[in-house]
């Protein structure tokens, strides 16, 4: 069965986009079968992936006038990953959401169909907490949150659990967090490691074993349209995103034992 997964911090320029797009690309080189729907206006994952958004229907299509989401599916040059991808219309698609039934369901509701035609499903969110987000969180099992590894880390991140809950009391009882990812860790300073440090206190096993370092090659690979293991394998960003990928597989199969054998979470 597959798992919907909404990647998401109101917060800009925290990695979020480029968490979802090698991740991605790295659970589909592991043989699973993938799926990124970018649901920001701004269409970064779109590009980052080498698709041309410009020249095709996007998500807007999908959520505000009903087409199919397997409609509006796109192969991508890294066998196993497929986009939905993002179109500059999203940036209205808020107010022309607000007056609808039903507004914060949409997304769910279209995924029903392709679900489970995917082992994963990643959604790249806004950087906002406003209709295509909480659409997002509704539709997904599970949120993973990106944080960088700098001053106020952790700022925001209250208003973003305060909106989970809510999401969760309201709209998706199921919705769970799957995990923190520290982004942007620059070894040569102290303040990186305090971060690292502040936020494993506050947040514990949340937080995924893999941290994701600054690095040139993985900021310059959006711009020739590939994930970092095509644009730079052997780089730092291209070995810690890998990781990323096999620790999250792993966090994954072992949610699914328990899933499978509830007797394994007593014991």
């Amino acid at each position: 069965m597959g798992r919907t997964i909404a990647c998401t911090n109101q917060k800009g320029g925290v990695g979020k986009t480029t968490t979802v797009v090698n991740l991605a690309a790295y659970l589909a080189l592991a043989g699973d079968r993938v799926l990124v729907i970018d649901l920001d206006p701004q269409g970064n994952a779109t590009s980052a992936i080498g698709i041309d958004r410009s020249a095709r229907p996007s998500v807007y299509e999908a959520v505000v006038d009903d087409a199919t989401l397997a409609s509006l599916i796109v192969e991508t040059s890294v066998a196993g990953l497929s986009v939905i991808p993002s179109s500059i219309s999203l940036a209205g698609a808020e107010v022309e959401l607000a007056p609808l039934e039903q507004r914060e369901r949409r997304l769910a509701r279209l995924l029903g169909p392709i679900h489970d035609d995917y082992d994963h499903i990643l959604i790249d969110c806004p950087p906002s907490l406003g209709l295509l987000t909480v659409n997002a969180l509704t539709a997904a099992d599970a949120t993973l949150i990106p944080i960088q590894c700098e001053y106020f880390a952790l700022e925001g991140l209250a208003q973003l659990m305060a909106t989970i809950d809510l999401v969760r009391d309201h709209l998706n009882p199921g919705l769970e967090i799957d995990g923190v990812v520290l982004t942007m860790f620059d070894a040569r300073t102290n303040l990186a490691a305090e971060v690292v440090a502040e936020v494993r206190a506050h947040l514990g096993d949340r937080v995924y074993e893999t941290i994701i370092p600054r690095n040139v090659r993985i900021s310059e690979a959006p711009s020739h349209g590939q994930p970092i293991h095509l644009y730079a394998p052997e780089s730092r960003g291209a070995t810690a995103y890998r990781a990323l990928a096999d620790e999250f597989r792993v966090r994954a199969a072992r949610r699914d034992v328990r899933l499978d054998n509830p007797a394994a979470m007593v014991a």
